[in-house]
């Protein structure tokens, strides 16, 4: 493969496109790769006002409830608007601000590999707004959780995800209580007395998080079709999990519910700067058993199951193989997923040794694209290619990824986005890539041109049919909608 053919599959299999490959990727594809390997960049806020936190997220959170208490006093119902229409006003420009901050990164980086990884493992540790109490957290959560460890060790990456208060709201472990714990046993008392009515809503042992932890974040489904977790890992891991919590308090003191019940001493595992807490009367006494292993009571349990997990060999074979689907094929090569799994196994989870493996390895540069952008890939690399920098965000904070059925950071589960082609290829779908690229093209043709622009962000990947098409164009919005809607364009 020629040195012009690897810049072409650096950019855009394992980047998000260049308008000039030769300036971006100056010959040596792997070493250009290899060099951005890192901690992802930093997200800048296209305003004055910071981004915000995991804290600034639950507070507005809080705010919304109190007001919307106060709302039920003042107002009637019939004179009050949707709760669903109120919520959303209430967290409008927080989402803007974390979808343009998302998007504007992404589309003016100059690691465009780095941010690759870091969608990748956002999308891998789903956190969405698609579910109310995740709102205003999902930034936040790929700020502090997952951009700083994408070059790391997997562990950590884990345990920052995992603990995080937008892994913890969204996955319902914060109103998980042990069965026999002492707020249990408290709530019983105080119902006996009738002398409940502002005690902590308890929902009682809440088995989410420990499912996706097993299930989508570590060893995978595959592990329990193979009988390597039951059913009763799933409840122990729950009640591992039980007392790790985001209570108000730590958030939003000055609007924090009396606190009825007594809370016993909270730990502050993560530091005082997050709002997780570790509250020990929430949590199930007793030693547990998970995939074999005698866990201790306490806070310490957690950071002992997620130590084992991330070094089952099964989690090496998932992660490898979720890694060589998003970067290589929909069906990814066997043999590339064993030496992805073993490098992973070998440097005891450091991701960077798999990413090298990745990038080394001869199935990712194989000429022909594989891989079909997504929509929201899609919209990033039109940015990147036209090279509208933060202006391509200024409309509409995701430049109409939503549109395309890609509704940034709200996946519609706990799984995330799909990988395959076939998810995106309905005829709905396709046809709503075609009004996209034609509306784009209207707008930005004047400044221009698609035949030159084909060659230089292309190189070796435009075919000859597709430059005469684009050659054949009967004006400058035809010929860059030509461009955008190619085969070498949309796939990678």
């Amino acid at each position: 493969m020629s040195s012009n053919l690897h810049a072409a599959v650096a950019a855009h299999r394992f980047g998000l496109g260049e308008a000039q490959l030769d300036s971006a990727v100056r010959g040596d594809a792997r070493g250009w790769l290899a060099a951005q390997i890192g901690p992802a960049d930093a997200q800048a806020s296209s305003g004055s006002a910071a981004l915000p936190t995991a804290a600034d997220g639950l507070r507005r959170f809080a705010e919304f409830v109190q007001q919307r208490k106060q709302r039920r006093e003042a107002e009637s119902m019939q004179q009050m608007s949707s709760t669903e229409q109120q919520f959303g006003e209430h967290f409008r420009a927080l989402v803007q601000a974390d979808t343009r901050a998302r998007m504007t990164t992404a589309a003016i980086t100059q690691r465009p590999f780095a941010e690759r990884l870091a969608l990748f493992w956002a999308n891998h540790f789903t956190v969405s707004m698609a579910k109310a109490s995740a709102r205003g957290l999902v930034g936040a959560f790929e700020r502090e959780a997952i951009r700083p460890h994408i070059a790391g060790r997997f562990e950590d990456l884990l345990r920052a995800a995992v603990m995080h208060p937008g892994m913890l709201r969204y996955l319902d472990n914060e109103q998980s209580a042990g069965p026999h714990s002492r707020v249990v046993q408290q709530r019983a008392r105080a119902a006996a007395r009738n002398d409940d009515a502002q005690g902590p809503r308890i929902t009682g042992l809440n088995e989410n998080l420990a499912r996706e932890v097993l299930e989508l974040h570590t060893v995978g489904a595959a592990a329990a079709r193979a009988g390597s977790y039951t059913q009763a890992d799933v409840t122990a891991f729950a009640a591992v999990l039980t007392g790790w919590r985001v209570p108000a308090y730590a958030y939003a003191p000055d609007m924090a519910p009396p606190r009825r019940l007594a809370a016993g001493q909270a730990l502050s595992p993560l530091g005082d700067a997050s709002p997780t807490r570790f509250e020990p009367v929430w949590h199930e006494p007793g030693a547990k058993t998970v995939l074999g292993q005698r866990i201790a009571e306490g806070p310490d349990g957690l950071t002992q199951v997620l130590h084992s997990l991330s070094r089952h060999p099964a989690t090496a074979t998932h992660l490898a193989t979720k890694l060589a689907r998003h970067f290589v094929a929909d069906e990814p090569p066997p043999a590339l997923v064993d030496r992805l799994a073993q490098a992973f196994v070998r440097s005891d989870g450091d991701l960077p040794s798999v990413y090298r493996v990745l990038i080394d390895a001869p199935e990712a540069w194989t000429a022909a694209p594989a891989k079909l952008k997504s929509p929201e890939e899609m919209v990033l690399s039109t940015a990147r290619v036209l090279q509208l920098g933060a202006k391509a965000f200024e409309r509409q904070p995701d430049a109409g990824a939503g549109l395309l059925g890609q509704r940034v950071q709200a996946a519609p589960s706990p799984a995330g986005w799909p990988d395959a082609a076939a998810e995106w290829l309905g005829p709905d779908a396709v046809w709503k890539r075609v009004e996209w690229a034609t509306r784009v093209a209207d707008r930005v043709s004047t400044q221009v041109d698609a035949r030159a622009l084909a060659a230089s962000s292309l190189g070796p990947l435009l075919t000859a049919n597709t430059a005469k098409l684009i050659e054949r164009a009967a004006d400058g919005p035809q010929a860059l909608a030509l461009l955008l809607l190619s085969p070498e364009f949309q796939r990678r």
